[in-house]
């Protein structure tokens, strides 16, 4: 089993239509997150490992948190990723 992330974290993404510094900081975890969804991992495992948390405890906190982040993370794919394109091409 893979080691939870040491990161810190909202329980739900900061909403915007631009990228922001918290999006940047938790890429690594939105890939995570997609290619578990993709998967077909259950939320409560990818919860666990991802987020470090345990689903039992508190589960509508943990389904929310997973949840929120998931649609953040989808939402990059969509519509975000050209923001990080954009910068590329000014460097």
């Amino acid at each position: 089993m893979t080691e939870p992330s040491t990161f810190a974290f909202l329980d739900e993404p900061p909403i915007s239509r631009r990228l922001t510094s918290y999006d940047r900081e938790h890429m690594v975890l939105y890939l995570r997150l997609l290619d578990a969804a993709r998967d077909g991992a259950d939320w409560q495992e990818a919860v666990q490992i991802l987020f470090g948390l345990d689903p039992q405890s508190n589960p509508h906190r943990c389904r929310r948190i997973h949840d929120t982040h998931l649609a953040r993370a989808r939402w990059m794919t969509e519509h975000g990723y050209r923001e990080l394109v954009r910068e590329s091409q000014c460097h």
